[in-house]
């Protein structure tokens, strides 16, 4: 790892670099047995109080005290820059730009699980009991990855009585439709009573033509370019209000701060804006930066905006500020019964990877 600069290593990053990939090294200690120095690669996702945090391509998380850094640099964008129309001119990172990603669904389980992070936590072996007092069905489930380290019917009856402790139904997500999902687990789920619901797609997609996407949308139509979209770390209230799925908009408001802090959750997360003539908000969405993922959700235009190609703008530039981030995949969740939805990912290159379901206990019963 290069750092020198005219012969002498340097620290060339400061807190305007937050959200950029960054190279560090730091000074270890070099105590016997240890390295002098350690480097670290990854998204600088905060630097508060003197200490910065490095979120690396597997999702760690690294806290490096800032009176310890030795040199450190931000890492050049793997994609070369657009042309004013945002498409990129052939070069030699084109290959790369063509090749779709690859994951296990435990990988992207994982991700999307950080992506969207529970408030509240407790692990059952492999498995773990999310809780984030009710805020959608993602943070407020059971991740089954692996084995519970219980009988089933054991690791059921912990599950209802961690979930009634909290007022919440005990909710299992089963991932399906691979090899490596969880159709055994669907199955003796369903054996014992526990109703599916909610069947929703994950669909992955390469980055790099996404951020692309915004060239085709008609200038007359939206208003131009993606640069109609305005990013930032935490969504204001007009984005709340547009989500719509965050209970009242009052900050002091229990359900709205629990919404808050799993939207403002993850390893490095983007909301995006875009606003009317009249200052109005017209469509939003959220991207999370997790290694080499890209997570999209929340994309949402106002019935008054719809058919511009706004959710196609959003989408662009989100994808843009996550390559570069160093991300160059692409990932969401749709639910299976959202055509709309479906069709116009479709548009956009996503193709379904794999599916989950939720298992929720009957009332009463059900789960063992």
């Amino acid at each position: 790892m290069e750092f020198l600069a005219g012969g002498h290593a340097e620290v060339r990053i400061t807190r305007a670099d937050v959200g950029k990939r960054v190279s560090v090294r730091r000074l270890t200690g070099g105590g016997a047995g240890e390295p002098t120095f350690t480097d670290a690669v990854g998204v600088l996702t905060s630097w508060d109080e003197g200490v910065l945090s490095i979120t690396r391509r597997n999702g760690e998380c690294v806290r490096i005290e800032e009176s310890s850094l030795v040199a450190a640099k931000v890492v050049p964008a793997r994609r070369s820059a657009a042309t004013p129309h945002g498409v990129a001119p052939p070069s030699s990172t084109e290959p790369v730009r063509r090749r779709g990603p690859a994951a296990t669904a435990r990988e992207l389980q994982q991700v999307a699980a950080r992506g969207w992070p529970a408030l509240e936590t407790e692990r059952l072996g492999e498995w773990t009991m999310r809780a984030s007092g009710g805020f959608t069905r993602r943070a407020n489930s059971v991740l089954p990855l692996g084995d519970p380290g219980v009988p089933l019917d054991t690791a059921l009856e912990r599950i209802g009585q961690w979930y009634d402790e909290r007022g919440l139904p005990a909710v299992i997500v089963v991932a399906t439709g691979r090899a490596d999902t969880d159709e055994e687990l669907a199955a003796a789920l369903a054996e014992r009573g526990w109703a599916d619901e909610r069947h929703t797609r994950v669909r992955i997609s390469a980055l790099a033509p996404l951020a692309d996407a915004g060239a085709d949308t008609p200038p007359g139509s939206a208003g131009g370019a993606p640069t109609r979209v305005a990013l930032s770390r935490e969504p204001d209230a007009d984005w709340l209000a547009l989500y719509n799925r965050t209970g009242e908009a009052d900050r002091n408001d229990e359900a709205a701060q629990n919404a808050r802090k799993v939207l403002t959750g993850g390893p490095s997360v983007w909301f995006a804006t875009v606003h009317d003539p009249d200052g109005g908000t017209a469509a939003i969405g959220r991207l999370v930066v997790d290694g080499r993922w890209a997570g999209f959700a929340a994309v949402e235009v106002a019935p008054a905006a719809r058919r511009q190609g706004l959710a196609t703008l959003v989408m662009a530039a989100l994808a843009e500020r996550a390559l570069t981030e160093g991300a160059s995949a692409a990932y969401l969740q749709v639910e299976a019964d959202n055509t709309g939805a479906l069709a116009f990912y479709d548009r956009l290159g996503f193709t379904d990877h794999h599916g989950y379901h939720y298992r929720r206990a009957r009332p009463g019963g059900g789960r063992h």
